[in-house]
């Protein structure tokens, strides 16, 4: 089918926002797709900070980015933003490095005072790098994700649901996107 990246936009090691990410990458192999994951996290800094456009991590992200029919970016919400490992990522990409992509957005955060930060901030960029087609993102909150003693992700079913939904319209998505570009 198609080949997805999926983009971590957490700076923590632990994060529930990586974990729940990682889940919905199962469910994207399930349906057929080719995931691959990148957390932004593991770029290293100086390359992030220093705008180190030639660094071999930007260049393997960008090629990533170049080689994938769809993106799912997920980032935890910091005082109503998106994080900002993920912003330094997205200032070293290409201006139009969405360019022909669908994109699902998710974020997580501890408030649904931050539910809006997905369509005020994270979208407007999306759609300023050319994605073709951003799909309905979801917001998550911080308490609908634990991990069991085992460590398991659990999720709580009203969110389950919700994901569920927007990751099934997003691969839908994908399976169009050849036709759309073969009708143009």
């Amino acid at each position: 089918m198609a080949t997805v990246l999926s983009v971590s936009g957490s700076p923590s090691v632990s994060s529930r926002t990586a974990k729940l990410l990682r889940h919905l990458d199962t469910r994207l192999v399930a349906q057929g797709h080719d995931v691959i994951p990148l957390d932004v996290r593991t770029i290293p800094a100086e390359a992030l900070l220093g705008a180190d456009f030639r660094h071999p991590a930007i260049v393997e992200a960008t090629e990533l980015l170049e080689r994938a029919d769809g993106v799912v970016i997920a980032t935890p919400v910091y005082k109503a933003s998106y994080s900002g490992v993920l912003k330094a990522l997205l200032d070293l990409l290409p201006q139009f490095a969405l360019t022909g992509k669908t994109v699902l957005p998710l974020a997580t955060g501890g408030t649904t005072a931050h539910v809006l930060a997905i369509d005020y901030a994270l979208r407007p960029v999306l759609n300023s790098m050319g994605a073709a087609h951003i799909v309905q993102g979801w917001f998550t909150l911080d308490k609908d994700i634990t991990t069991d003693d085992d460590g398991s992700l659990a999720v709580a079913p009203a969110a389950t649901e919700a994901l569920t939904q927007v990751v099934d319209q997003f691969s839908a998505a994908l399976g169009r996107a050849p036709l759309l570009a073969a009708a143009s």
